[in-house]
């Protein structure tokens, strides 16, 4: 089903998706929203997404920014542990 979806959203807005990677991307929503909050998955997403774009917009130019941000959130302490300072 987020395939098609993904598909239909590229042909509406005429963009290729045949490099968008649907379980990574979910991953680094489902990181970000449980390590910082959930607005951050929505918005974690498109700054991915706009920095792959910046730079090509492939398959590597979104695992490396995947990989960047993913290294960003194992550095930051846990959500329980930033509430309480």
């Amino acid at each position: 089903m987020l395939e098609g979806w993904v598909d239909e959203v590229g042909e509406h807005l005429s963009i290729p998706t045949g490099d968008v990677q649907v379980a990574e991307i979910l991953d680094l929503a489902k990181e970000a929203a449980h390590g910082i909050a959930r607005p951050a998955a929505p918005l974690t997403t498109f700054l991915v997404g706009y920095a792959a774009g910046l730079k090509g917009g492939g398959r590597d130019e979104i695992a490396t920014a995947v990989g960047e941000v993913l290294r960003l959130l194992a550095t930051r302490p846990p959500e329980s542990e930033t509430e309480k300072a």
